[in-house]
């Protein structure tokens, strides 16, 4: 069986990492550059609020909101109390440390860390239940049954006593009496931001290596992985760990890679996780918070560390970045193994070359085929994670019994399987098909326990209950590959299904039908869906009609390509068919206050004349509907003034050519005159001329005095006047069209 890990470095924005057992895609790890993982880092904060109803704090570290800091995640070290109180919580943390590390020699069960991210199991699943998978023993199944409560021994008392002593100590504070807001603490994130939520944080620091990971403010905690099961590789790993000289207060965990390591190899990681540390606290003496301090490895250092095996045959990487960083870390990692990192140099993208990328595009699949015919349904919800097993076309076996039993086994492999790929955690429950003998039951929880084994996550799994459910729970590593890269659709918003078009079109009538009881002589305006609107337009139209005759409205049905069903958009409009009608309608809407206030105007009108009510009217209140009426009244005022104008201008003309036919009308019987008596009766022509055009007329006059008078230069001088007056006329024209053209265009912007 070949292992190959697999790297593709190609793209800057994204790495992928995947693991292929012969072919077969087992475990799968992606970074992308948009959405930076947040856990392991270590973040200089400051709490921002305290909750004492959640006996929890927020806390601001420089993430995208606030984090959620629960009090039994503190350390003692940030509580604001005296020096004694304090000193004693450690003390019997300390004494709880060393009494479970002795006793966890012999008993690895007693290690109760969550640090290694193994298999946490019921009781019942131990090493010596090795049962036939094809002929289950039911004698040893009801011992199995038998052994389902913890035995509590006597070398167990006094470790409780110590772990009650700390607790009741730590429990006798509240959060308000010892945190304060504005404290600044060190923390580092355990949950990666999801939704709404805010990312989980801790104070109990917790530095990963490849051996090792070094815990430098828990005093409790430290110990051997449980998985290395055998008691002389422990002892030895605990020799190892008694030689290291770890400082008081800090705890070293020596995880299952490091079974068979030397004490070389592991003092080397521990040093390096302990000049980490110290790095990290020089780093916070010298920053503000809010700030990070350290930051997690990218994506193939962490491979490195957490995926890579003795086991894996090659490791093949294609990018010559991302090759150059690899080898020149697994050179100080694991420099006996850095001849295993090759550069994948072929023109075919690597995940195609080895047919990884046809098996990722099915991790997106809601449904997963089986060799045997059968299938699962997995279905990602807020509370829990649904596997529903089907049998589909296998029904090779004997009955349906043995069909059941096959098709559960074979799920029960590949829905370990799937949990790794998806990264499915929280609540997941799975629903086998029903089988009726109770030691088929018994052979799929084994059968998925062992293909749990692998998982790195912290995994607790139930028993197939009478109804043929399975619960567990998985601990969550990272976002899930779903979550990732997808989006909520904007159609269905997530649910996975869109209401019919019979039932969105009843809505919009529904919708028509409530807007047309809230009045009369209105435009009822509906943006439906293509596909609602031309189902109201075909088969709803007498109804639409029978509501316009029925409420004298007017409905538009509007087709928008923009709007998914069942959504869709409903307006009120009043209709503007006439100036006159749309401004009653106004007033009419208006409600009391606004008539009183028309009749407290109309007095005051009576006693400041017509000009002060027109004052009045413009400050009317700032309502749309007064601002309608107001510029149209303003629009009919200007109207009402520019014909005056015009009347006035007209009255104005004809007087003026009155004046001049009487004053220029020629003396018969005299044929000439003397010049005294031509000025006298100029100077009485320009006294009745009016005095927008005097000093005009006065120039012209005394010049043509001067020359003799007869017919035909008086006749000249009256046609010269004539024309004058007409361009004058034909002026005052123009700017009265101008206003005209004004208020017109007033007007229409008003109706629009």
């Amino acid at each position: 069986m070949t292992i190959s890990m697999l790297i593709d470095g190609t793209q800057p924005e994204e790495t992928r990492v995947a693991v292929v057992k012969n072919n077969r895609l087992e475990e799968f790890d992606y970074e992308n550059i948009s959405k930076i993982q947040l856990k392991g880092n270590v973040y200089l904060a400051k709490i921002t609020r305290v909750e004492p109803s959640l006996q929890a704090a927020f806390v601001e570290y420089g993430g995208g909101r606030n984090g959620f800091l629960a009090f039994s995640e503190i350390h003692p070290d940030y509580y604001q109390i005296p020096v004694a109180d304090r000193q004693a919580i450690l003390d019997a943390q300390l004494a709880e440390q060393a009494l479970a590390y002795e006793k966890e020699l012999l008993n690895p069960e007693l290690n109760q860390t969550n640090e290694t991210r193994d298999i946490e199991i019921e009781s019942d699943d131990l090493d010596h239940e090795d049962i036939d998978i094809n002929e289950p023993n039911k004698d040893n199944l009801d011992d199995e049954d038998s052994n389902l409560d913890i035995k509590e021994t006597n070398e167990n008392d006094e470790l409780e006593q110590l772990k009650k002593k700390s607790s009741d100590l730590i429990k006798s504070y509240k959060i308000q009496e010892v945190i304060k807001k504005g404290q600044v603490i060190l923390v580092q994130v355990t949950k990666e931001e999801r939704g709404n939520k805010g990312a989980a944080l801790t104070t109990y620091i917790s530095l990963a290596g490849r051996y090792c990971v070094l815990m430098p403010n828990t005093a409790r905690g430290g110990g051997i992985s449980r998985k290395i099961s055998n008691n002389e590789d422990r002892k030895k790993i605990k020799e190892i760990v008694d030689s290291l000289d770890i400082p008081k207060g800090m705890a070293l965990i020596i995880r299952t890679a490091g079974a068979e390591r030397t004490k070389t190899e592991l003092k080397k990681d521990y040093e390096y996780l302990f000049q980490l540390w110290e790095n990290i606290r020089e780093n916070t003496l010298i920053s503000i918070a809010p700030k990070l301090v350290h930051e997690e490895g990218n994506l193939i250092k962490k491979s490195f560390r957490d995926i890579y095996t003795k086991e894996t045959d090659e490791v093949l990487i294609q990018g010559t970045e991302a090759y150059k960083a690899a080898k020149q870390y697994m050179k100080l990692l694991l420099p006996s193994h850095a001849k295993k990192v090759q550069q994948f140099k072929e023109d075919v993208p690597i995940f195609n070359h080895f047919k990884v990328s046809s098996q990722l595009e099915t991790i997106l699949e809601r449904r997963v085929d089986l060799k045997s015919g059968g299938h699962l349904i997995i279905d990602s919800t807020e509370a829990l994670v649904a596997i529903d097993v089907n049998s589909g076309r296998s029904t090779r076996e004997r009955n349906i019994e043995e069909t059941a039993l096959k098709t559960n086994v074979e799920a029960a492999e590949e829905t370990a399987r799937q949990l790794k790929l998806r990264d499915l955690a929280g609540l997941i429950v799975i629903d086998f098909i029903d089988m009726h003998e109770y030691k088929n039951n018994r052979t799929v929880e084994r059968k998925l326990r062992d293909s749990l084994k692998t998982d790195r996550a912290r995994i607790q799994i139930g028993r197939i209950s009478t109804f043929g459910l399975l619960e567990m729970s998985r601990q969550r590593l990272r976002t899930s590959l779903i979550e990732a890269n997808t989006e909520i659709c904007i159609k269905c918003k997530g649910t996975g299904i869109v209401r019919s078009i019979e039932s969105s079109s009843l809505k919009v009538m529904r919708a028509i039908e409530e807007e047309s009881h809230k009045g009369q002589n209105y435009l009822i305006k509906v943006d439906a869906p293509i596909q609602v609107a031309l189902y109201l337009l075909n088969y709803k139209r007498d109804s639409i009609q029978n509501l316009e005759k029925t409420y004298n409205v007017e409905i538009n049905i509007i087709t928008n390509s923009n709007i998914n069903p069942p959504d869709f958009n409903i307006e009120r409009i009043i209709k503007n068919a006439d100036q006159n009608n749309t401004s009653e309608s106004i007033k009419n809407e208006n409600n009391s206050e606004d008539n009183a206030k028309n009749n407290k105007r109309r007095r005051r009108g009576k006693r400041g004349g017509k000009k002060k009510k027109l004052d009045d009217d413009q400050k009317v209140t700032n309502s749309p509907k007064d601002e309608k009426s107001n510029k149209l009244n303003n629009n009919s005022k200007k109207l009402n003034d520019t014909e005056t104008e015009k009347k006035a201008n007209l009255t104005s003309t004809k007087n003026k050519q009155n004046v001049k036919k009487r004053v220029r009308k020629p003396q018969k019987n005299h044929k000439t005159q003397t010049k005294e008596a031509e000025d006298i009766s100029k100077k009485h022509e320009v006294s009745k001329i009016p005095d927008s055009i005097k000093s005009n007329k006065d120039e012209t006059n005394l010049k043509k005095s001067k020359k003799p008078t007869g017919k035909k230069i008086k006749s000249k001088k009256i046609e010269n006047d004539i024309q004058k007056d007409k361009k004058i006329s034909d002026n005052e024209n123009s700017v009265d069209n101008k206003k005209n053209n004004e208020t017109k265009r007033v007007g229409w912007w008003s109706k629009t």
